[in-house]
């Protein structure tokens, strides 16, 4: 399965990245951590709502929180994966 990992970029670089993909896979799964999984909210709405003409939708969505460093540096960060298709 196509996987996009949502960073710092402008959300249109993932948006129009998830396009493509969707082009020729017809599903892909938008993932992020902490800080940027506002922006992958963003990204799959872009997707489903404004260039998608309505022909992509979310099918799913998945949390989870992942547990990052080791010893007395461990803590928690929260992820989302959200997967758009047809």
């Amino acid at each position: 399965m196509n996987h996009i990992f949502v960073g710092q970029k402008p959300v249109m670089n993932y948006a129009m990245s998830a396009l493509i993909q969707l082009a020729s896979a017809g599903e892909v799964v938008v993932k992020a951590r902490g800080m940027a999984i506002s922006r992958a909210v963003d990204v799959a709405e872009i997707v489903t709502k404004r260039l998608g003409n309505g022909q992509f939708k979310v099918k799913d969505i998945g949390i989870n929180t992942e547990v990052v460093g080791e010893g007395a540096e461990t803590r928690n960060i929260s992820s989302i994966e959200i997967v758009v298709g047809k």
